[in-house]
């Protein structure tokens, strides 16, 4: 075992009714009473070292530890001086940035809880009533945007009207105040003061669930739910401890991922976050290529879509891959399991690159657990394993009334929340008669018996549904394995078949690949039609069914539809993931075309 990797060391405690409670071996470390602890610790020991830095011209905006120290210090006591306080959320409306860290850790630094939202949210049109339904839900006392002119439509809106509008480029718009004037902050506040007051228990953000179930749940995160995570992380994967972290990360500091996880990864430890302004969509991910060519990570975080558009680009540019890999510890994929194809594409590469393989992982949680509860962190040389218990983390696990290897995932520790903002009927339904929150996923071991194998996500016990003749179909994990045998032509897919008589899947096409395999289909009342890819996705779905036995994984049925997601009406959530139950209830319409055979979109065998 390589020593900068611990070694798993799990235990498990088997109750009279089958339930297990799994645990790590390890003693959790110690860890900080608050965020402002790491940037206090890091301003002193590394002051000139970059912590945040954002692309500026052909090169990079940087502020290092001590000049963050200063900033949060001075925007705190502005927020101070307004009256600001644990029950006045400040809204971002806008995404990754330098101006938006530093407003964050101010919010934490003295005690004001930051609220930030989807910028999908603000910038169209159609997902307003989302941005309106997070204004109700936290009443904040101030919004931020980067960019007042980008953001005008959403920053007119009624529900906006009596709260404070701050802007790092406030543009036309004479009513909002510049960032600048955070900046400059108020010497009548007793900042040290105000610091002091703000401990474990402090609620730092307000995060928003995805909302896939219901209307979107407010998830207040405290101190000690943040600290607790860095402190698991780091008794897991001891080389974060000793080589300051080097990211560069695109994932949104909406969601507990890339906000919680990776932020405060790089503050906890000392490191740097180059803020890619890339995405791994086809207009974007060139800008994520060129962030890596000039910046060597230690840790490359990044969804399973985003590592299959960067390995096409490492393959191309040998440049490019020795700055990839030359300082890499850990390639860490999150959202779904990665393709197999992409895991030893990476492996291929490093090998060549440099004799070795990067520890390559995930992990498991959910906004509520801060968010790691599980993690992988032995080498491992395959995809899908989220691995043991966090130290300090139990696992309750309930095995299924059908399936005595599937196991409902309970959890209880110091980075679990306690409740639901407002929504005391909610929170009541989330944890169990011992305190354990009621994740709603399922899980089975890798190697039953050997607990130290580690778990592997099995899907969201809601998601699951039975065909008509009684069999279960587990609609979560399915969908995984129909985006592999579908990949590159779907960019997502939704299973179906719930009280019907077969499995089928509605695709969400991705357009530029149709289009680069010479296929022309045309959209008729919703669904494509083209006679060469109907052709194409019965062959796939033929070969697939070879591969697999029994009703409860044979899909039957397919139709590729024509138009996109719609955030605006829930099909998206925040986090980008497909909301299955709201684009099956919008295309109810196409659902039923789906299962009739004689209907020239429905692609059958």
């Amino acid at each position: 075992m390589d020593p900068k990797y611990r070694p798993h060391n799990a235990k498990v405690e088997t109750r009279a009714d089958g339930t297990l409670i799994y645990t790590s071996g390890y003693d959790m470390s110690e860890m900080a009473r608050t965020t402002g602890d790491w940037l206090h610790r890091w301003a002193e020991e590394a002051p000139i070292r970059p912590f945040l830095a954002e692309r500026y011209g052909a090169g990079w905006h940087e502020v290092t530890y001590a000049q963050a120290l200063e900033q949060v210090r001075a925007i705190g006591a502005a927020l101070v001086a307004r009256g600001l306080n644990e029950t006045t959320p400040i809204l971002v409306m806008s995404g990754n940035g330098v101006d938006h860290g530093l407003l964050a850790l101010a919010g934490q630094y003295v005690g004001v809880p930051v609220v930030p939202v989807a910028e999908q949210y603000s910038l169209i049109h159609g997902a307003h009533g989302r941005l309106r339904h997070a204004i109700e839900l936290v009443s904040p006392k101030m919004a931020y945007v980067i960019d007042a002119d980008q953001y005008a439509e959403a920053l007119a809106l009624d529900a906006l009207d009596g709260i404070e509008v701050v802007a790092s480029r406030p543009g036309k718009n004479t009513e909002v105040t510049p960032f600048a004037a955070l900046l400059a902050g108020d010497a009548t506040v007793d900042i040290d003061a105000a610091h002091a007051a703000v401990g474990p228990d402090t609620v730092v953000k307000i995060l928003l669930t995805s909302g896939s179930t219901s209307a979107p749940k407010g998830v207040p995160t405290t101190h000690r739910m943040m600290c607790a995570n860095q402190a698991q992380i780091a008794d897991a994967l001891p080389f974060v401890a000793e080589r300051p972290p080097v990211l560069v990360d695109w994932l949104p500091w909406n969601h507990v991922f890339g906000g919680s996880h990776n932020f405060n990864l790089v503050l906890a430890n000392g490191g740097t976050l180059y803020i890619d302004d890339g995405k791994p969509v086809p207009a974007l991910v060139g800008r994520t290529i060129e962030n890596l060519s000039l910046i060597a990570p230690t840790v490359s975080f990044n969804v399973p879509v985003g590592f299959a558009q960067v390995l096409d680009g490492l393959r191309k540019d040998a440049d490019l891959r020795t700055t990839f890999f030359k300082d890499l510890d850990m390639i860490f994929y999150a959202g779904a399991s990665l393709p197999q194809d992409v895991w030893a594409g990476y492996e291929k590469l490093a090998m060549e690159e440099r004799g070795a393989i990067p520890l390559m992982t995930s992990s498991w949680g959910l906004t509520e657990t801060a968010p790691a509860a599980l993690i992988q962190h032995e080498p491992t040389n395959r995809s899908g394993i989220v691995g043991v218990p966090m130290t300090g983390v139990e696992v309750k696990l309930i095995p299924g009334e059908d399936d005595a290897d599937r196991y409902e995932v309970r959890v209880r520790g110091p980075n679990i929340f306690t409740g639901y903002l407002g929504a005391p009927d909610k929170t009541a339904e989330a944890f169990d008669e011992e305190g354990y929150f009621l994740t709603g996923d399922a899980m089975r071991f890798v190697e039953p018996g050997n607990p130290n194998k580690g778990l592997r996500f099995d899907g969201r016990i809601s998601e699951d549904f039975k065909l008509l003749t009684g069999t279960w179909v587990r609609a979560a994990q399915l969908r995984l394995d129909m985006l592999v045998h579908l990949a590159p032509l779907a960019q997502d897919v939704v299973i179906t078949g719930a009280d019907r008589k077969e499995i089928g899947v509605m695709i969400f096409p991705n357009m530029a690949e149709i289009a680069k395999e010479g296929f022309k289909p045309e959209n008729q009342d919703g669904a494509l039609i083209c006679r060469f890819l109907k052709g194409e996705l019965q062959r796939r779905l033929a070969e697939r069914a070879r591969e697999v036995q029994g009703s409860s994984t044979h899909v039957a049925r397919a139709m590729v539809l024509a138009e996109p997601p719609d955030m605006g009406e829930g099909e998206v959530t925040p986090k980008g993931s497909i909301n299955a139950r709201k684009v099956l209830d919008r295309r109810k319409a196409l659902l039923e075309r789906l299962y009739d055979d004689n209907d020239p979109a429905t692609v059958t065998f």
